[in-house]
């Protein structure tokens, strides 16, 4: 069951959000280089130091790598791309509800947008054809 006619909808949806997410948290990696290099470590002196934001971005890069890989193994029908998705959508859900009660309207925004996708995400997973689809 390798062919495109054959992969389940729910399973292109699962590769979906999984490139979608490795691609934003690798763009926020490089937004993050970015802004550091040009304005430099900006705000409370506990996260915004030289290390603080190489830790920062060398986290988001292997969380994004990580995300492009699990959407390779769901387009590729690999059950092994389940688990790592299922611990990424609980880190998503739980952040996203953080930035949900946020003060400002697009940190709202964004974290009610990451939680529903992560649940959407969730049920996805644990879909009949999806089952079946990574049955060996």
């Amino acid at each position: 069951m390798s062919t495109a006619a054959q992969r389940p909808v729910a399973v292109i949806g699962l590769a979906a959000i999984a490139a979608v997410e490795g691609i934003a948290l690798l763009g926020y990696a490089v937004f993050d280089t970015v802004e550091g290099l040009r304005r430099g470590a900006t705000g409370p002196a506990d996260v915004s130091n030289v290390p603080a934001i190489i830790l920062l971005v060398a986290i988001l890069l292997v969380f994004g790598l990580g995300l492009v890989w699990v959407a390779r193994g769901w387009w590729r029908l690999r059950r092994a791309a389940r688990a790592p998705f299922l611990l990424a959508q609980v880190l998503a859900v739980l952040v996203g509800y953080e930035l949900a009660q946020s003060e400002g309207p697009v940190e709202r925004t964004v974290g009610i947008a990451m939680a529903l996708v992560a649940v959407v995400g969730i049920v996805l997973c644990f879909l009949p054809p999806v089952t079946r689809a990574l049955e060996p």
